[in-house]
């Protein structure tokens, strides 16, 4: 795999909407601004504003082509050294056409975000270069009040100061708490609360080591079958990684998800599984009683799952890199990654 260049001070991050265009709405634009904001003072970043980015939902609905070009500009522009998304949404999809592999893989970089971001995770995976399943500008760099420690801890650890081994701990507190995006809002904090579980184990006992492949399971439906959709041999040793939406999926519909994934052959070649703590909790216990279910259906219930992890729809959110080889250790509830996760 490909790792692109880790940051400094100076450097430019260019901001894409690929997905759902609200960065450049009205009622969002000071979100926009703060998270710019955020990047310049608290990261010494040069934030530079791809030219699609902020004309709104409707435009990049209407034209997918336009979000793929800011893309291809991002990794052509040389003096560009990471890409954040905007937000996701649910039609990524749609710029696949548009996509030049080539283009990225000359021109590695930074790129991160979540959620239906995972299309653009796996369209750079196909090219071999290492992404980061972690913030995006709207609901990370903007939130209100100031950003959580912990995600910024990530962000300076891991983009900025390259560590051969780095722990993924376990945040000590998490947020159900709901605050409206409007400018009215933008110095109210959401309140915190004490995450009395931590990582929890599922099932499965030891050690097991693998590079990291996964993303937001309800959006896996959209890119199957498509050519950025990994073959059963790119799954093969891997550690997966799973956590789902702010759409709050009921179990049954994880358990269609997941069966889909078994009946693949996954869950055969894989070596383990690392699942997000659900967005606000709802599901918590169900979900984990799915996972059973599904693993055991599969002959798998020796896999390691460890759960209740701080990635994507949890608030706050760490890192996840595509590709690092990374240690599962469910007898310990430690997530190690192996190597850096940048040069």
């Amino acid at each position: 795999m490909i790792k692109p260049e880790r940051l400094r001070k100076g450097d430019k991050v260019a901001i894409v909407s690929l997905s759902s265009g609200m960065l450049g709405e009205k009622e969002f634009i000071h979100k926009y601004y703060l998270g710019k904001q955020r990047l310049e003072e608290k990261f010494g970043l040069e934030v530079v504003t791809m030219p699609n980015t902020l004309k709104g939902i409707e435009y990049l609905r209407e034209h997918p082509e336009k979000r793929a070009e800011d893309l291809m500009a991002a990794f052509k522009d040389k003096s560009i050294k990471a890409i954040i998304c905007a937000i996701g949404g649910e039609e990524t999809i749609r710029i696949l056409p548009y996509i030049d592999y080539d283009v990225i893989k000359n021109n590695p970089k930074i790129f991160s975000g979540f959620s239906d971001t995972t299309a653009n995770h796996l369209m750079l995976y196909k090219t071999g270069l290492i992404s980061y399943y972690g913030p995006c500008l709207l609901c990370d760099f903007a939130e209100y009040v100031d950003m959580y420690d912990y995600t910024e801890k990530a962000i300076r650890d891991l983009w900025f100061n390259p560590q051969e081994k780095y722990e993924i701990k376990k945040c000590e507190y998490w947020t159900n708490e709901h605050i409206s995006w409007c400018e009215e809002n933008i110095n109210k904090a959401k309140k915190r609360i004490k995450d009395e579980k931590g990582y929890e184990v599922v099932q499965g006992k030891g050690k097991v080591t693998g590079k990291l492949l996964g993303g937001c399971l309800d959006a896996f439906p959209i890119y199957v079958g498509t050519e950025i959709w990994p073959s059963l041999e790119e799954w093969k040793d891997k550690i997966l990684f799973f956590e789902t939406s702010e759409e709050m999926p009921e179990p049954d519909y994880i358990y269609f998800y997941l069966l889909n994934l078994g009946a693949q052959g996954i869950f055969n070649v894989a070596k383990g599984i690392i699942v997000g703590k659900p967005k606000e909790e709802k599901y918590y216990e169900e979900y984990k009683e799915v996972y059973r279910k599904v693993l055991k259906e599969f002959n798998r219930e020796d896999m390691p799952v460890l759960y209740n992890v701080n990635f994507g729809h949890s608030s706050p959110i760490g890192i996840i890199p595509y590709g690092i080889e990374c240690e599962l250790d469910v007898d310990n509830k430690k997530i190690t990654l192996l190597e850096s996760i940048v040069k």
